[in-house]
């Protein structure tokens, strides 16, 4: 089974980028559609954005579209998250995870998962 890490996240101000990393290892990366998940405390876990194996195509939550990319290099065994105009109600923590499926846009989709770090956009 795939191990996954996540990487970048941080303190930000409104309006501000971040870019998330997901490292994979110990699986054929390029066999995986890949999935950003976020959450909340108290909150169940947030589809983000999906990316299919090649990279081709990609898939986002309504309220992410024209502002995140999802993207891949499976050289590197890494997807990543590109978040431009960050806004206070993006801070959660973000999960990347690997799946067999596609569409993929269910956590109960995803078998593997990251240990989330944690994006912060303050006011």
């Amino acid at each position: 089974q795939v191990q996954l890490v996540e990487s970048g996240g941080g303190l930000v101000q409104a309006g501000d980028s971040l870019r998330l990393s997901c490292a994979a290892s110990g699986g054929t990366f390029r066999t995986y559609v890949m999935g950003w998940f976020r959450q909340v405390p108290g909150k169940e876990r947030e589809f983000v954005a999906a990316i299919t194996r090649s990279g081709s195509s990609t898939y986002y939550t309504d309220s992410v579209k024209g502002r995140f990319t999802i993207s891949r290099d499976n050289a590197k065994n890494t997807v990543y998250l590109q978040m431009n105009s960050l806004k206070p109600e993006d801070t959660a923590v973000y999960y990347c995870a690997a799946s067999y499926k596609w569409p993929a846009r269910r956590a109960v989709d995803f078998g593997s998962w990251g240990q989330g770090t944690q994006v912060t956009v303050s006011s």
